[in-house]
């Protein structure tokens, strides 16, 4: 769609090599470790400026390796055998088709008969079947004797075969390392070849290697000695290591080559994974070493996009399984919700599986151990690199000689996903170079510091001011790059040209908002202005869009008749499948009318959310009824306890008497008593007392509220109300009184009260009298005060119990 605007307005839119395969401790030690390094590659290799612009490539690229194995007798027999070890740990490792290894065992030549060098595998492909020969050929390094290798320790020649085989075509492009196992102990004082006495020998050997050195540096040969053994020379490693070719992978200091020194057995396979991630700029994460059966776990970073798992396993019988951080059984093979599987070495002492774009989190490996074994150790680790897409701006974006500009950059991965938390990149080096006509290429250091142009920090957008060169003209490009430990970014240039007068047609882009919903939109303005005396049309492009948040804009071109100055909507419009996450790429406003000339770039500043759900539309109105639920509830519970308060018994005092005298009482007890039962036990006697009793009994009286009194049903079902402050006649001349009792009596000079527990209460004042004649209706009203205490208590008087 497109839009034309005039000043009136705007309207809106190799080689195989063979062993005899002696059955020593030794060669099957070779034969494990050999496994291992077969698993660990799996990653990218990108060396300084091969990466051309647009996206990187999808496959691992090659590498060209030698590993120089040192078997002379200044080696004892068990580093001789972590050697060999070593050697079939890197010529295995690698898991590009297209890479090539070379393996080379090295002694002296003192004699007749002796040779310096012996080439165990010559140059081999490392694909399916070359990985299967490297493992044979690699187990020979262990009989020095048999093939006619001196004692002495001869660098010199060792390393003049490595590089004449590095030499030899190999894979184009690909970067060319030497590994070189040894105990750094030069010692050729025996090998008439260098010289008539021992000391003229040690001398040339010496020059001899240091001009190998400078060969190697020259044909850009990088070095990585590890050493082994005791006595280790590390002085010569190190120096080894410094004068071969230096820069590696990455201008980062862990991409350097240095030296390894390795102490023990157990330490090999570690330092081994490491030397080679290093080499190879990818990273490693320590998993658990632990004993089978049982589960392994490993991390694998959100930054991974290529991985490999290695389990060390030893005994190839030991089965695995491994699932993804969402504990899910992954395939050994094939693809699984956006990721790509391999599984290699599934028989072998050491296999790996392989992932492109990994789910980042915890990886779990179920190991299993076969029928008659109980237990083992086995390890596993994860190798990854993440391969990221750098994007530059420069703002203005067609500056004039001598214009101060800002450079931005920001990353995200192959995938489209934008590198938002700044500590996936603790360590990154970011820099960008500015080069063009007229002036000689600048480059600048990139921070994400909040000092200077860079508006915020830790936002993951680096930044830097640069003065471009007076002498400028024609055409700019300005290229990012990012070098981090596990990191490979590529280098896309942004090309523009320099500005000599003032800008015919400026413009800016602004938006309303910063997220948006699957399948919506965010509304921004394009402000245009055309200072021409013709019309001009501009695009609105989005750049370097990832697969993950597809967008368009509407409208896409924009006509600006001459004079014009307008502000132009437009709709940012994301697809119904847009993934979650800060959306990737720029915006771009290009004049189509100048050449294509880039006016204006924009980092695309949108958050894709998901969609609400119905909680997060709706909790306002579920806490609002939560809140009335909860108040109606407090209500009701307050009218109940206010009610169970009211209808409770507990505190009055039932009393009963005779002519005033009181004969015994009982106490209520209880907040949660409504209905109390009681009996008059021998009513006709001299002794009449009050006995608590259950429901349903014999002869029970029963007290309860209703209607804001007191009610009181007789053992014979009548039932009546208990006058406030008034007494019940009862048969046999007893009366029944109802009290509060809520405070001391001012004057209890007889009788003892019936305890609630039921026990029998002590007669009022005189001797019981045996046996009973016929009663007479009590008063109950007489207001007397009873023969050995108790006032008695008139019809007049106020009880506060009703």
């Amino acid at each position: 769609m497109s839009v034309t605007i005039s000043r009136s307005g705007a309207s809106r839119h190799g080689v195989r090599a063979t062993a005899d395969g002696r059955r020593t401790s030794r060669r099957r030690r070779a034969t494990t470790a050999a496994a291992v390094l077969c698993a660990l590659a799996g990653l990218l290799y990108a060396p300084p400026g091969t990466a051309a612009p647009g996206a990187p490539a999808d496959g691992p690229d090659p590498i060209d390796f030698a590993v120089v194995v040192d078997v002379s007798a200044s080696i004892d027999e068990k580093a001789l055998d972590l050697e060999a070890e070593a050697a079939a740990l890197i010529s295995q490792g690698e898991i590009s088709e297209r890479s090539r290894a070379t393996v080379i065992g090295f002694g002296s030549a003192e004699k007749t008969g002796q040779q310096p060098v012996y080439e165990a595998c010559p140059p081999t492909v490392v694909d399916t079947a070359g990985r299967q020969e490297l493992s044979d050929c690699v187990k020979d390094l262990t009989d020095r004797e048999e093939h006619r290798l001196g004692p002495g320790t001869d660098f010199p020649a060792a390393l003049s075969q490595a590089l004449e085989r590095l030499a030899e075509g190999g894979p184009e492009g690909a970067p060319k390392v030497v590994f070189l196992l040894t105990d750094g102990k030069l010692d050729v004082r025996d090998s008439p070849s260098y010289g008539a006495d021992p000391t003229s020998r040690q001398e040339n050997a010496r020059k001899r290697l240091d001009d190998l050195l400078a060969q190697a540096r020259r044909e850009k040969v990088q070095i990585w000695p590890l050493g082994f053994g005791n006595g280790i020379d590390r002085k010569a490693l190190r120096d080894m290591a410094a004068r071969g070719y230096r820069d590696g992978c990455a201008d980062i200091s862990d991409a350097k080559p240095r030296m390894r020194v390795v102490q023990g057995a157990a330490d090999v396979d570690k330092a081994l994974q490491e030397t080679f991630a290093a080499a190879r700029c990818a990273k490693v994460e320590q998993g658990g070493p632990g004993e089978g059966p049982g589960e392994l776990r490993v991390t694998i970073p959100p930054l991974a996009t290529d991985g490999s798992i290695t389990v060390i396993k030893r005994d190839p019988r030991v089965t695995t399984t491994y699932y993804d951080p969402r504990g899910r059984k992954v395939p050994v093979e094939g693809t699984f919700d956006g990721s790509r599987f391999e599984l290699s070495g599934q028989n072998s002492p050491v296999e790996a599986l392989r992932v492109k774009d990994p789910l980042p989190g915890e990886w779990r490996v179920r190991v299993k151990m076969p029928d008659g074994r109980r237990d083992g150790p086995v390890t596993v680790r994860a190798i990854w690199q993440g391969v990221l897409r750098s994007f530059v701006s420069l703002e203005p974006s067609a500056p004039r000689p001598g214009e101060e500009v800002v450079v931005q950059m920001r990353m995200q991965t192959r995938r489209g996903v934008v590198i938002s938390d700044p500590g996936q990149l603790a360590g990154v080096k970011v820099t960008a170079r500015l080069s063009g006509d007229g002036f000689d290429p600048v480059d600048v250091v990139l921070r994400d510091d909040g000092k200077g142009p860079d508006e915020r920090a830790d936002d993951v957008r680096y930044t830097a001011g640069l003065r471009v060169p007076r002498e400028a003209s024609g055409k700019l490009e300005l290229t990012g790059e990012m070098a981090a430990p596990g990191i490979r970014s590529d280098r896309r240039p942004f090309a523009t040209r320099i500005s000599l007068e003032n800008p015919k047609v400026t413009a800016g882009v602004t938006l309303d908002g910063h997220t948006v919903h699957p399948g919506g939109r965010v509304t921004g303005t394009l402000t245009v202005r055309n200072n021409d005396s013709a019309p001009h049309t501009l695009r609105l492009e989005l750049r370097d869009q990832g697969t993950a948040s597809p967008a368009r804009i509407d409208p896409s071109r924009v006509t600006v008749e001459p004079g014009a100055r307008e502000r132009v909507p437009f709709d940012l419009r994301f697809d119904a499948d847009a993934a979650p996450g800060e959306a990737g790429g720029t915006i771009a406003v290009v004049d189509a009318t100048d050449a294509d000339r880039t006016l204006r770039t924009s980092f695309l500043a949108v958050t894709v959310e998901p969609e609400p759900t119905w909680w997060d539309r709706w909790w306002w109105a579920v806490a609002l009824a939560c809140g009335v639920l909860v108040v109606g509830a407090g209500v009701v519970a307050a009218r109940v306890l206010y009610g169970r308060r009211r209808d409770s018994l507990h505190g009055l005092v039932v009393e009963l008497r005779r002519e005033g005298r009181s004969l015994g009482e009982l106490r209520v007890r209880g907040s949660g008593v409504r209905s109390y039962h009681f009996a008059v036990e021998g009513p006709s006697s001299a002794r009449p007392s009050l006995r608590r009793r259950n429901s349903g009994s014999d002869g029970t009286y029963r007290l309860w509220r209703r209607d804001g009194g007191l009610r009181l049903r007789t053992p014979g079902g009548r039932e009546q109300a208990v006058p406030r402050g008034g007494a019940v006649p009862l048969d046999h001349g007893l009366e029944l009184l109802v009290r509060g009792e809520r405070a001391p009596s001012r004057d209890r000079r007889s009788g003892t009260a019936g305890r609630d527990s039921g026990s029998r209460p002590r007669p009022a004042g005189g001797t019981p009298r045996a046996g009973a004649g016929r009663a007479t209706a009590g008063r109950g009203t007489t207001g007397r005060t009873a023969p050995g205490g108790r006032p008695g208590r008139g019809s007049g008087g106020h009880d506060p119990a009703f």
